[in-house]
């Protein structure tokens, strides 16, 4: 599993939180179970998730989780976090949270004795100094804990009809280069998720793969474009309201009226220490 596209950063997204609330797909229910999955018998679980955004992950895994689950969230961006405890406050009940507003690998126990029982991180280990990141894992997690690394690219990587019309569309605008914020062109990372892993403490690594059929408005998408490092209203200055009208009259046309329609895969790379319970 490669760094995908869709991955995004805190320092990328100052802005973005609440279209990244808004619009930005959830994470499947079977990728739930698996989640939970890993923590069952544990009696108060301590889920760590990093570069959680608008707090996603956490929202999904909160109704399913053991009573008193304690969840902490990490994100660089303040105003993703201000997002996500926005979500999260009607779903805790007794459940403790904290956020935590730094990278991932600057991450620091909050109390002495926190040990955390599972790690997520969902469409932000690209964009992580992983192997730090992975080193920070190690410190803080309890020896059968289990890391979750998931992603399931973006609307710039899946192939369809007005999904090339549309990036043919960015690309008029913001030229031929995928666009990764104001830092400049993406380019593909080197590495394999799978390599990072296997060069950590988590190197007894499974992988799950989880067709998701998603329908868009074509209002959704402009609204999702809105929180991506490809199209964001920055890039494009004085003509992003030309462009969004664009957008908006390009996937009405190829929509005639029905939803437009993404088969993506949610994948899930499950990895804990050798010897580890599954």
């Amino acid at each position: 599993m490669r760094g995908r596209p869709d991955e995004e950063s805190g320092d990328l997204f100052a802005s973005a939180a609440a279209d990244y609330a808004r619009y930005r797909p959830g994470i499947p229910s079977e990728a739930v179970r698996l989640l939970v999955g890993t923590v069952r018998g544990v009696a108060r679980p301590v889920v760590l998730d990093l570069g959680s955004g608008t707090g996603q992950v956490a929202a999904a895994l909160l109704p399913a989780l053991a009573h008193e689950a304690r969840l902490d969230l990490v994100d660089p961006d303040p105003g993703m976090l201000r997002e996500a405890t926005e979500t999260l406050a009607p779903l805790l009940g007794d459940s403790p949270a904290g956020f935590h507003c730094v990278r991932a690998e600057d991450f620091t126990p909050p109390f002495d004795g926190y040990r955390a029982d599972l790690v997520t991180c969902a469409r932000a280990f690209h964009w992580m100094p992983r192997p730090a990141v992975l080193t920070m894992a190690d410190r803080v997690t309890a020896p059968g804990a289990g890391v979750a690394i998931m992603g399931d690219g973006s609307l710039w990587t899946y192939q369809a009809q007005w999904t090339a019309d549309l990036q043919r569309l960015i690309q008029s605008y913001l030229g031929p280069e995928r666009r990764a914020g104001t830092a400049g062109a993406y380019t593909e990372p080197g590495r394999r998720y799978e390599d990072d892993l296997a060069e950590s403490a988590f190197s007894d690594v499974s992988e799950h793969r989880i067709p998701v059929r998603r329908t868009w408005t074509p209002a959704a998408v402009v609204g999702y474009l809105r929180s991506t490092s490809f199209a964001r209203p920055a890039l494009f200055g004085d003509q992003h309201a030309r462009f969004e009208q664009e957008a908006h009259l390009l996937l009405e046309e190829h929509s005639r009226g029905e939803r437009l329609v993404e088969d993506a895969v949610f994948t899930m790379l499950l990895a804990r220490r050798p010897g580890g319970d599954r």
